[in-house]
């Protein structure tokens, strides 16, 4: 893939996944320059001005809470869901990361750990929070957000009371990682046309869908183009209106 938004190899090891952000086992986490891109690629196929947020399938809240850090001042507020609770408790910890106080919490709680273990890592991870506190602040401060129970394939509408979401960026299970849960549809089924459909169901017309998985090519719905479609080492992605998907 070449890169049109993020181009510059910047140095994005203060977001890796157990860093300042927790991780947790079965809960990868994501690219960060290939989240910042497809982020970017969506938001150019919307309207000038902030935009509300929604990961679906949120797992672990890495991909919601890496995507507020880099661009708090595109967006109005985040909603992340998943049909999991344990990834949910997981999610709900990073995604306060991208408030002031959760930022000087998870500071303070490094800190504390290098004095209890000491372990000079904790002392950098410490200060990668504070870095990632002060660009929260540059960029506009503390961020909106909630993290509630959802099922993809059966969602309820999603946006926070008026604050409608204009763009989903979401990376779902697929292929030898497939563990769907909830309303998820027979096996035997193709269940990336359905959950597309699914969720363009809860949201206006005018928003964007961006979904990755870990497989060669997503398989859309009879008929449905999309607005781009993506390739990044072993992930493919699809960039879609919810118009697109009626």
């Amino acid at each position: 893939m070449t890169y049109r938004y993020a181009t510059e190899r910047a140095d994005r090891s203060d977001l890796a996944t157990g860093h300042v952000l927790r991780s947790a086992p079965g809960h990868p986490g994501f690219p960060v320059r290939l989240a910042d891109e497809l982020f970017q690629r969506a938001a150019s196929h919307l309207g000038a001005g902030p935009q509300g947020l929604w990961d679906p399938c949120c797992g672990s809240g890495y991909l919601a809470t890496v995507l507020g850090l880099l661009h708090r001042d595109r967006l109005t507020h985040i909603l992340a869901t998943d049909v999991d609770p344990d990834a949910l408790g997981i999610a709900a910890r990073n995604l306060a990361l991208v408030t002031a106080c959760g930022l000087a919490e998870r500071e303070r709680e490094l800190r504390d750990g290098a004095r209890e273990f000491g372990k000079p890592a904790f002392l950098e991870r410490a200060e990668a929070a504070r870095r990632l506190a002060a660009r929260l602040a540059a960029l506009g401060g503390d961020l909106p957000h909630a993290v509630r129970p959802g099922d993809a394939f059966a969602p309820d509408p999603p946006a926070l009371p008026d604050h409608p979401v204009d763009l989903v960026v979401t990376d779902v299970p697929y292929g030898d990682l497939t563990h769907w849960s909830g309303a998820a549809p027979a096996s035997g089924t193709e269940p990336l046309p359905e959950l597309l459909r699914s969720l363009a169901s809860v949201l206006p017309d005018h928003a964007v869908l961006a979904v990755t998985a870990r497989t060669r090519k997503i398989p859309l719905p009879e008929g449905v183009r999309a607005l781009e479609r993506v390739r990044a080492g072993n992930r493919a992605a699809v960039l879609l209106q919810a118009l697109q998907l009626r």
